[in-house]
């Protein structure tokens, strides 16, 4: 028989920290094995027929709730399992689901609550390849969106709300889902989850009818920032960065309750967008050292963003530990635990300045993405937003002397050294 998990000592409830360490597992199922071998198998062996019939009840949604064992690997595994409920934990997450990556876990989202006539409302900026899903691929099947301002008030989100009811009604469909990047990338502006919760309930109230708020919280979670908390549905995360945090993967999570997590799981069994078991066992690995990695990265960036801060060669920072807006650091007093360790560097100048900068740095790697172990830096006019009109990239804050830095877990005065001198060569 498998050991009862351990979640409290003396009416003590363990700690995130502690139960990355064991929590989901019992090894007396694995030969003793101390970690979760690789599961290499595609499909499992059911322990009779009526079994193999109750699983399939759940898998394809006869009976709710899904399968309650091991059927075929495009569905769950032992890998995925596993690490699902530990991630769970950070966000204190009714339940959890591991993609192939990010975006495969964003688009099986809206895939999971858009229709055709349906409106999206979203923040901006986004993540350019979630916009170009949004904007550009859910339009071909006559899904419409509004956006506002990351920063927006309440207020105006729900004069917004209000038009997209209307834009809903007038296509036929509904308003499907509130979708949100908070910080957004690569500007760093922070989104009021908790405003736009209200202002959603203020518009919908009763009705039935009220979308459900979907937050990328890549940036700043699970350490920093835990929206379920705060008014949010379902949290999403590119577990690239800071979850895997090694460079060395790629994959997604979303978590939320159970009731949105199955119908988010009915179609990743459909089109099969989780992740390989090899993937999973590495970010089992990873939630080991989580904590220990985005607490030294984070004291790294704040080190790093007081040198920056009085250069000469520097226009400004978006760093969130350096706020000077009030509605900006009213949201993060309220939301946030930690001013995170991704940062926007405006270098004055133009893309010429920020080339230079880039190419002269030594020890800082010149690659997109974010939240490794290394620092990486890069810029996102030319690179990852490269694909937004100008014209929005503009209107974004966007610009062509934004440098997005994230820091890693050397050494804080090397880091330091390393920009001093790149600044230098600007």
């Amino acid at each position: 028989m498998p050991n009862a998990p351990v979640e409290e000592i003396g009416g003590r409830k363990l700690k995130p920290s502690t139960l990355m360490m064991g929590h989901g597992y019992d090894p007396a199922l694995s030969e003793g094995s101390l970690k979760p071998p690789i599961f290499l198998t595609s499909t499992f062996a059911f322990e009779n027929a009526a079994a193999g019939k109750r699983h399939f009840e759940g898998i394809t949604g006869k009976r709710p709730g899904g399968s309650d064992g091991l059927v075929y690997s495009r569905f769950n595994g032992p890998n995925q399992e596993i690490f699902e409920d530990r991630l769970s934990i950070w966000d204190e997450a009714e339940d959890a689901l591991v993609f192939s990556s990010g975006m495969s876990a964003i688009a099986t989202v809206l895939l999971a609550n858009v229709s055709q006539g349906d409106v999206v409302v979203h923040s901006g900026p986004l993540y350019a390849a979630t916009e170009t899903l949004i904007n550009k691929i859910l339009g071909r099947f006559g899904v419409t969106f509004l956006d506002f301002p990351a920063g927006e008030t309440p207020t105006k989100v729900a004069e917004m709300l209000e038009q997209a009811k209307t834009q809903a009604k007038e296509n036929g469909g509904k308003v499907a889902i509130i979708y949100l990047e908070s910080p957004a990338n690569p500007t760093n502006v922070l989104v009021d989850i908790e405003g736009i919760a209200g202002a959603r309930d203020q518009v919908f109230g009763d009705e039935g009818t009220a979308p459900p708020i979907a937050i990328d919280n890549t940036f700043l979670g699970p350490l920093w920032q835990q929206p379920l908390k705060h008014g949010a549905d379902i949290v999403i995360y590119s577990l690239t960065k800071y979850v895997g945090g090694h460079s060395d993967l790629v994959a997604g999570g979303v978590l939320g309750s159970k009731a949105y997590m199955d119908q988010v799981r009915a179609i990743r069994n459909t089109i099969g967008t989780i992740c390989d078991p090899n993937t999973a066992w590495m970010l089992l690995r990873s939630l080991e050292t989580l904590e220990l990695r985005m607490t030294r990265a984070g004291e790294n960036a704040a080190k790093v963003c007081a040198f920056l801060r009085d250069h000469p060669k520097v226009e400004g920072l978006g760093y969130l530990g350096f706020i000077s807006d009030p509605s900006q650091k009213d949201i993060f007093d309220r939301h946030c635990t930690g001013a995170g360790s991704t940062f926007s560097l405006f270098i004055k100048g133009g893309e010429a300045e920020g080339f230079a900068f880039l190419d002269a740095l030594k020890i800082a790697k010149l690659a997109v993405s974010l939240g490794g172990t290394e620092t990486l830096a890069s810029l996102p006019a030319a690179m990852t937003h490269l694909s937004v009109p100008d014209e929005r990239r503009a209107a974004l804050g966007i610009t062509d002397n934004l440098i997005r830095i994230s820091i890693g877990v050397e050494d804080a005065d090397d880091l330091i050294a390393d920009f001093e001198q790149a600044l230098e060569a600007v």
